[in-house]
């Protein structure tokens, strides 16, 4: 059905939105128009995440939504939480198709048939995930819409953390070729995207399962020196990936943001062997110490789990003291909840909810403090940014997003929109940053 409206919503993580622009550039490409989810259309498309069961939760009202919405359009269900646990997801009022991870790739020919033949309600499309040893090809890039991008250069994940389902979710890790990363890399350049993120589930894995095998540091290399891109970034990468390789190409790399996500998750070395994370906090404290006297300036963020099984008030006191002795510029706190099919749903030794409501605040409001300081820190200083698509709602200023990860609030003309500028950086607020542009 050339020309159908298809309205697709995404949740959850952040390489979860990148799948749902592929998959939007993939069923453009074969000739289905891409609508926004709130507007008419021939079919819908619900991309769900999994990573916790409050994410669920949201799938439901998401899935629920779209069929109140679009009453007279199929209902399609893909994503994680449709690869995991898809007869759940069927069991859902006005759910007409599900798709798993692995069988993505085809959704376009699915929706297709699903248009053109009466359907049974609840069909399942699930492959089985842990099978999958390659990654599909990107599809052709969008057009000029967005300052940044995201590129997805990995998926799956070679760990097996307690209390994680992603390894159920999207299989083994798995690498696109580099030539075909770069190609898009080019692709988006051209296309006026000057801020390139490379994503991925288990990112510093990249490359080992490629013949030849290749690293994430040679990757970043040949990246880096692409004409017209100002920023790469690197969505996250584990302590234990920081090959001296790639210690030396985002330190020295021009091209590289001084921006790094290294996820911590605890600081407790016994809370890090419960969760069955490959690394110590000695170990992630010499990396960040490293890493900061080598990139002045440098954006430093970091995932954090509080309450999982058995943290004691010792455990928490040893997280919230690593993260007060290290640069940190902002972190992701997360209260962990149980999460059904892993294995730190089975342990013992649940902290209490209030307890772990307490350290959550606790370390939010360090966040907080911590990434104020660091942004009053550059007041006065003159730096490079990328002004994003779109204005900021409350002030209808400009935002440019700087090398460090920092938003700031300009005064200027559309005419800038999507180019690099260079700020003074004047004020730091509780919920803002502002600069004035000196140059474009």
């Amino acid at each position: 059905m050339t020309g159908a409206r298809v309205a697709l919503t995404t949740l959850g993580c952040r390489l979860n939105q990148v799948d749902g622009h592929e998959m939007a550039a993939a069923l453009e490409a074969r000739g289905f128009r891409a609508v926004g989810p709130d507007e008419p259309a021939d079919v819908v498309v619900v991309n769900t995440c999994t990573v916790t069961a409050r994410a669920e939760v949201s799938d439901r009202q998401a899935i629920r939504r779209a069929a109140r919405s679009h009453p007279d359009a199929p209902v399609v269900v893909t994503g994680c939480w449709a690869q995991t646990d898809p007869d759940a997801v069927a069991r859902l009022p006005g759910v007409d198709l599900v798709v798993g991870n692995a069988d993505k790739t085809r959704l376009a020919d699915l929706i297709a048939g699903l248009l053109a033949a009466p359907h049974t309600r609840g069909e399942r499309r699930v492959s089985d995930i842990g099978g999958v040893r390659t990654l599909a090809p990107a599809p052709p890039a969008p057009g000029r819409a967005r300052a940044r991008a995201f590129v997805k250069v990995q998926d799956g994940c070679r760990h097996r953390c307690a209390f994680c389902i992603v390894p159920l979710a999207r299989g083994a890790s798995r690498s696109r070729e580099p030539g075909a990363v770069l190609e898009q890399v080019q692709r988006l350049v051209e296309a006026g995207h000057r801020d390139v993120t490379l994503t991925g589930v288990d990112l510093g894995a990249y490359g080992r399962d490629l013949t030849p095998r290749t690293t994430l540091a040679g990757l970043v290399r040949r990246v880096a020196v692409v004409p017209g891109l100002r920023w790469v970034r690197l969505s996250s990468v584990l302590p234990a990936y920081f090959t001296p390789e790639l210690v030396e190409v985002v330190t020295g790399a021009p091209t590289v943001a001084p921006h790094l996500h290294v996820p911590l998750q605890s600081g407790s070395d016994a809370v890090l062997r419960r969760m069955r994370r490959p690394y110590t906090a000695t170990m992630y404290r010499r990396l960040v110490e490293r890493l900061a006297a080598a990139i002045p300036g440098l954006g430093l963020g970091a995932d954090v789990i509080v309450g999982f099984p058995g943290e004691t008030d010792e455990d928490f006191e040893a997280t919230r003291a690593l993260i007060r002795a290290l640069p940190f510029t902002y972190l992701h706190v997360f209260a962990y909840s149980d999460r059904p099919g892993t294995e730190a749903a089975t342990l013992g030794a649940r902290v209490a909810p209030g307890t772990v409501a307490a350290r959550s605040r606790g370390l939010r409001a360090l966040a907080a403090a911590r990434n104020l300081a660091f942004r009053r820190g550059l007041v006065g200083s003159t730096l490079e940014a990328v002004v994003l698509e779109t204005r900021d709602p409350a002030t209808g200023a400009l935002v440019g997003l700087t090398g460090p990860y920092v938003e700031v609030l300009l005064d200027g003309s559309d005419a800038l929109l999507r180019q690099v500028v260079r700020v003074r950086v004047t004020a730091a607020g509780d919920t803002s940053t502002t600069a004035v542009v000196e140059a474009a």
